[in-house]
């Protein structure tokens, strides 16, 4: 029988799970809610759960499964399959990797997630058929991942790729990394809700106080973006501000590693055109002239998938 591949896509919410063939083609995929207050070895009990039930679903056999690769937040060592720290799930030092293969008694690949995102797009996205590139995710935060010469940099201490903690801004505010004015703290998504709020709070920001309903505390990127694209001139001040630091971050990466392709994906770049625009001008800006011409930023191409797709990826590799 063919042998078949499973993906696991862990988030502090859900568990998104799917079964595909050698050519990365989804049989099957689930849901279901990671309920990271049950405990940690209830969660590895759930993950071990839903393969089963992709394969099931699927009509495979699990002993016909090559691989199960798990895309987990947080630093963590790929090599020995322990999450340093998931403060999203309430984990420190927890061997997922070793405990879920005892579990189901096939072979488990553990990845950081934005490196399976970035995996994920060169394998099956936008990035098909590229040698190199750069995967940015901005979302509640920003990661990333590097794909150099076909294979996924990790760094020496598996720590590539962290573009959301590189410094834009020593003067800015502080990060949960311990640094200054770290992109993430300036254009992530949680970054623009925040600066949204202290413009109410400081007596500004009426037309995004009156997206949300008149309540400062439901003020988020979301509304933020939705009152820019309605033409509201704060809101697009903040959202030209989240696009500059974004264009000097990737400008340091274009004269860094001059790579052809930059892919950005996550919930900041779903919010419509406007700010992949904004942002490829800002990179134009700050970016040597040779490394922005050879350059390309295109939006990420798997949509909520691209975690998956890259857990995939991992195991058939």
């Amino acid at each position: 029988m063919a042998p078949y591949y499973v993906g696991v896509d862990l988030g502090g919410t859900k568990i998104y799970t799917g079964l595909a063939d050698t050519e990365g083609r989804l049989l099957s995929e689930v849901k279901v809610p990671t309920a990271a207050e049950n405990g940690y070895i209830a969660v590895v009990e759930r993950i071990a759960s839903t393969i089963g039930e992709v394969c099931s679903r699927a009509g495979v056999s699990a002993g016909t499964v090559s691989a199960v690769g798990v895309g987990a937040p947080g630093p963590l060592n790929p090599e020995t399959g322990l999450i340093h720290l998931a403060p999203n799930l309430g984990w420190e030092n927890v061997p997922l990797g070793n405990d879920l293969q005892g579990l189901i008694q096939l072979p488990v690949l553990l990845e950081n997630d934005a490196n399976l995102a970035a995996l994920g797009e060169h394998r099956f996205g936008t990035g098909r058929g590229v040698s190199d590139l750069v995967f940015i995710t901005v979302s509640t935060g920003i990661g990333g991942g590097l794909i150099l010469n076909n294979t996924l940099y990790r760094g020496a201490g598996f720590a590539a790729g962290e573009i959301g903690h590189t410094v834009v801004d020593p003067d800015g505010p502080s990060c949960s990394c311990g640094s200054r004015g770290c992109l993430e703290t300036l254009a992530s998504g949680r970054a623009i809700g925040r600066q949204a709020r202290e413009l109410i709070a400081s007596g500004g920001g009426r037309g995004m106080l009156t997206q949300a309903g008149g309540v400062a505390d439901q003020v988020t990127a979301v509304t933020v973006f939705e009152a820019a694209t309605g033409g509201d001139p704060e809101a697009l001040v903040l959202v030209r501000k989240a696009a500059r630091y974004l264009g000097i971050g990737i400008a340091n990466i274009l004269n860094v590693l001059n790579p052809p392709l930059v892919v950005l994906g996550g919930g900041v770049m779903e919010s419509g055109a406007m700010i992949l625009e904004l942002i490829n001008a800002e990179t134009r800006a700050y970016a040597l002239r040779e490394a922005y011409a050879a350059a390309r930023l295109v939006p990420a191409e798997l949509g909520d998938r691209m975690g998956l797709m890259g857990a995939i990826a991992l195991a058939i590799r």
